[in-house]
């Protein structure tokens, strides 16, 4: 028995996420800011300038992955290499922002040592200064990705189901929203923007202390601190990307909703795999046994009940018959 059709495993990722266009916009402000402030570097000679300058095109390189992440995963949502869709793309944008970060983290480790060995004199007026304008820059840039960073994820795509001689099935599902898995690639702009904020005001109070109090070596312990928090963000975000690419199990509530949706009194689930498949998109395979094998609309309308899973492979078939008595 086979019910199989034309049908597409896009699963929505051919529209314009949330977070595309505002990670542009925050990348062309950055972008700006870079150019701004190293051509005023060079014109005022001032290396405070020149420096924050270089600083501000790290994160625009880094926001440029973001969006080149997004631009590439819609354009090539459809394209029959990609098994499942982009939407793994995502979390690979995601990943690799990620890793920016630590590497900037490492670099505000090695700067606030050498400063503490090697004390440096410092511009305060000039230094002050930027850290402001970096400040007020990048406050504005958080609001522009926290409206997307808390948004939902855009609808899924039409449904689908396939059956086998043993009885697969292969479910999609758009109703309901879906707020297991985050967008990656957001989080990951997100927090560039967010370190550029912290670096901003962690700055801003450390030239405060060294010029008013003779803090000298305040400053590059806040560069310590801000590193320290850059960090663990980056390994977070390394975390719960990785596990996506890595084809890692979904949360242990939504396999449980998926077992409870599938099973009934005469239908066990002895095999269960569910993994995401990109952001609030997940996939999962399950084999059944059942004393009354049905059809496969009939397991595709029980996993409509559990909305997070847009693609579905279920093998069903007849329970083992008990041994004779000898």
């Amino acid at each position: 028995m086979s019910d199989y059709g034309s049908h597409s495993h896009t699963f929505g990722q051919d529209r314009r996420r949330p977070g595309e266009v505002r990670t542009l916009v925050v990348m062309t402000i950055t972008a700006a800011m870079m150019f701004i402030e190293i051509a005023a570097g060079i014109a005022f000679g001032s290396m405070a300038l020149l420096a924050d300058g270089l600083h501000m095109g790290s994160h625009a390189i880094a926001l440029g992955i973001n969006v080149f992440a997004y631009v590439y995963a819609r354009r090539n949502a459809s394209n029959p290499k990609f098994s499942f869709g982009t939407g793994k793309v995502n979390s690979l944008g995601g990943f690799t922002g990620a890793l920016l970060l630590a590497g900037f983290a490492a670099i505000m480790v090695y700067e606030s040592v050498w400063r503490l060995v090697f004390p440096v004199d410092i511009a305060f007026g000039q230094a002050i200064a930027v850290a402001v304008v970096g400040l007020i820059v990048n406050g504005a840039s958080l609001l522009i990705l926290r409206d997307s960073n808390h948004g939902h994820a855009p609808g899924h795509a039409p449904g689908h189901a396939h059956g086998h001689a043993h009885g697969h099935a292969h479910g999609h599902d758009a109703a309901g929203q879906v707020h297991a898995q985050s967008d990656h690639n957001l989080i990951s702009a997100y927090l560039h923007v967010l370190a550029d904020t912290l670096t901003s005001v962690l700055a801003i109070a450390a030239l405060l202390a060294a010029r008013y109090l003779g803090w000298v070596w305040f400053d590059p312990v806040m560069g310590l601190i801000g590193a320290a928090l850059v960090a663990r963000w980056s390994w977070g975000l390394i975390v719960s990307s990785s596990a996506v690419l890595l084809d890692c199990s979904a949360p242990h509530e939504l396999s449980a909703a998926v077992r409870a949706a599938l099973e009934s009194e005469d239908c066990n689930v002895v095999d269960l795999h569910v993994w995401s498949i990109g952001p609030d998109l997940f996939a999962a395979v399950a084999a059944l046994e059942s004393r009354a094998p049905r059809e496969p609309a009939e397991y595709r309308a029980r996993l409509a009940r559990v909305p997070q899973i847009v693609h579905a492979s279920i093998e069903v078939n007849p329970s083992p018959s008990p041994s004779p008595s000898p």
